[in-house]
């Protein structure tokens, strides 16, 4: 039997095994399985490793995209430059190799929607999906800043720094930070909605809401909104891919 999984802390609500139970059940794939490893630190990470029998590959979530770094033996190109990683491959002779398919999975998903005006951005967060989503904007040709809550190196702007004349000036907003994810559905970065414009595009890395606070702010101004939903399906087949699981 083929084994996948998830690493990730407070995983319950995943979007990756209800993914793959179904796409198993429609595709009637009956040698593999995928299941969720929630773990409260990176620390148990090897015991996964050493002691699920069958184990193929496993996505990454938070907060371990970066933390699971040290324990792998090889990075793939892509994830190397990002400094994230959430795909594993474990090869047939067990070295965990890294990959990064959130970049491919937010390209594909943001570039329909994309127009010349968008030449600029602004990534509300600065964990590991927000190192895949600079990775694409970089590759896009859009430029992009980094807003924080704290002023740190690579950091254009705090929360309290950010105006309406900020946020008119670039046409494209990526959140990733968890602000808005069921149950706390209300939440959202505090950023000056006010300007945001018909030109703009909201993009939400999360899926559940369908809607965040968010993105309802930014449709009430008309502008173009896109959950993570459709990224994540694309991240999801991109990293079905790497495993290669025979079936």
């Amino acid at each position: 039997m083929n084994k996948l999984g998830l690493l990730g802390r407070n995983i319950s609500y995943s979007f990756s095994r209800s993914y793959f139970k179904k796409k198993f059940e429609d595709e009637q794939i009956t040698n593999t399985s995928y299941e969720n490893f929630d773990i409260p630190t990176i620390e148990e990470f090897p015991d996964i490793i050493k002691n699920t029998k069958g184990l193929n590959g496993l996505n990454v979530t938070i907060p371990y995209k970066e933390d699971v770094i040290p324990y792998l033996d090889k990075l793939n190109k892509k994830a190397k430059a990002i400094g994230a990683v959430n795909t594993i491959k474990i090869t047939k002779k067990g070295k965990l190799v890294g990959y990064n398919t959130d970049c491919y999975g937010f390209k594909k998903s943001l570039k329909p929607h994309l127009k010349k005006r968008h030449k600029s951005a602004l990534i509300l967060g600065t964990g590991g999906a927000s190192k895949a989503i600079a990775y694409s904007l970089k590759k896009l040709g859009i430029k992009y800043y980094y807003v924080s809550r704290t002023a740190s190196e690579g950091v254009t702007y705090t929360y309290n720094e950010l105006t309406e004349a900020i946020i008119a000036e670039h046409m494209l907003i990526v959140n990733c930070t968890p602000l808005g994810t069921y149950p706390n559905i209300e939440n959202h970065p505090d950023i000056p909605y006010n300007g945001i414009t018909g030109k703009h595009i909201l993009f939400d890395l999360i899926y559940n809401p369908e809607e965040t606070a968010f993105l309802r702010l930014g449709k009430e101004r008309h502008a173009t909104i896109v959950n993570g939903l459709e990224m994540l399906v694309f991240q999801a087949e991109k990293a079905w891919s790497i495993w290669d699981v025979t079936i």
